[in-house]
């Protein structure tokens, strides 16, 4: 990239607190400034002594640019952030991935069952801490729209994470062990964000042993170095309607024709030239985008490709409106009723999925994290899809079912090889949706109650692609 490897951006990190350390030499991590998901890694290099050069703002890094190069693209085929490559060529990308590399025995586990606890924490961290924190904190930062119900619902889901927590950590200081590991660094980057933003004093009250490791942590220099001091929040940030509206991109107004011959058209036409020049330095330089899509958010930085579904007729049945209705009102008296009542039985199809390998669930948070490694892996499909998928049973003991409505009368996931990873793991039953058992399912199934006499395992928890 032709950047300077002594320049500022260069950290050095201490080595003393942990034993058989295995120096890497100089490495690059590109990423946009504040990314907490590269805050993983920086404070892994801090802890396991490497020399870690931080590409975040240009030239070295530009967001929005770099990353869609042929040059970064051939590396990091994904265009995503944070990457890593280091000075013998050898490239990562995926934070959790990167972080696990540039760490030491000590901080992934010393011992296999300290490695296994390390790696339950760090899945924890994606498939419990993050969409909730991201569906509650994202809109007070102006990035998503609020979503009253959603918003509701997160409070609750980082409630019982942080009881989860709270109690995990009443007689121990830190997560795995007696000392800091990867385990901490995940979790804590992962609920940075809850705490400077929406954890105010009374909502953080009753989990006191969850402050004390949090405040415990990030006063380490090692968190220290990458985090800076950080600063609890005082009261609850809310959404605000003027922030989000400035955080959406502009459109355009078409310039008026003016007269004034030749020389008046090519200032028009130079004056026109600058605006677009400004409007692409503008998007270059916001990365929120990138946050929004590592949160379930489209991946507005991939180039548009052909709608796999251009060769449906178009349909009655308008499938956003549904959503809206299912996420801001009663399921049951409002958007159920508006779902029978509009839906399109030529253009849309009901599908019931369950998963095909049962006996390997073990944990029930790591059953959840299979559902929501799909819903993102198929994030492109969310416009004309929608299920309620749910885990039933406990640990060791359960399955996992959806009830899946797609655009038009066959299975989505043939329409795209993006969607292919997963769906293969599951069985496929396509229902009659003007059968009593379909309109059973999909009641139960969206209002995540009822008596499921087809599973005989008690509902557990669901997770909604919408």
């Amino acid at each position: 990239m032709g950047e300077n490897p002594l320049e500022s951006t260069l950290q050095h990190m201490s080595i003393h607190n942990h034993p058989r350390i295995t120096p890497i030499l100089l490495s690059t991590l590109y990423t946009y400034p504040e990314n907490w998901r590269a805050f993983k890694a920086q404070v892994a290099a801090q802890y396991s002594g490497a020399l870690l050069k931080i590409a975040s703002t240009s030239p070295a890094f530009t967001f929005g640019h770099t990353n869609r190069s042929p040059a970064f693209l051939s590396n990091f085929p994904l265009g995503k952030v944070p990457a890593y490559q280091g000075d013998d060529g050898f490239c990562l990308f995926e934070s959790n991935a990167i972080a696990h590399y540039l760490s030491n025995d000590a901080l992934r586990g010393s011992t296999p069952q300290a490695s296994a606890q390390v790696l339950q924490w760090v899945s924890f961290a994606d498939s419990e801490i993050i969409p909730p924190a991201s569906a509650w904190v994202f809109p007070t930062l102006g990035i998503m729209q609020f979503n009253k119900q959603a918003t509701e619902q997160a409070k609750e889901e980082v409630k019982r994470v942080l009881a989860v927590l709270n109690q995990h950590l009443n007689t121990r200081t830190f997560l795995v062990g007696e000392r800091v590991s990867l385990a901490d660094i995940t979790v804590v980057c992962s609920l940075l964000w809850l705490y400077k933003q929406v954890l105010e004093p009374a909502f953080r009250q009753p989990y006191p042993n969850v402050s004390r490791w949090f405040l415990t942590c990030v006063n380490q220099p090692q968190f220290k170095a990458v985090l800076g001091e950080v600063k609890l929040c005082e009261k609850m940030a809310q959404f605000d309607a003027k922030t989000f509206a400035e955080m959406q991109p502009k459109k355009e107004t078409p310039a008026k024709k003016e007269k004034g011959g030749k020389e008046g058209g090519k200032q028009q036409q130079q004056q026109q030239q600058e605006k677009k020049e400004k409007k692409k330095e503008e998007k270059k330089a916001t990365p929120a985008e990138e946050e929004m899509d590592e949160c379930e958010a489209a991946l507005a930085s991939e180039p548009k490709a052909k709608d796999p579904f251009a060769h449906l007729p178009k349909s009655s049945f308008i499938m956003d409106e549904f959503k809206r209705k299912y996420s801001n009102e009663d399921t049951l008296t409002v958007a159920l009723p508006y779902f029978w009542d509009h839906f399109d039985r030529e253009g849309f199809s009901i599908w019931h999925s369950e998963y095909r390998f049962p006996e390997e669930l073990t944990m029930s948070f790591m059953s959840c994290n299979l559902i929501t490694g799909m819903f993102q892996r198929l994030d492109k499909l969310r416009k004309n899809a929608f299920a309620s998928v749910i885990l039933f049973g406990a640990n060791n003991d359960s399955c996992i079912t959806g009830i899946w409505v797609f655009r038009g009368q066959d299975l989505a996931f043939t329409l795209s090889d993006d969607w292919q990873i997963d769906y293969e793991s599951y069985t496929w039953r396509k229902l009659d949706v003007d059968s009593e058992e379909c309109k059973t399912m999909v009641k139960e199934y969206f209002a995540w109650e009822g008596e499921f006499k087809h599973v005989g395992k008690p509902f557990n928890q669901g997770k909604i692609f919408k």
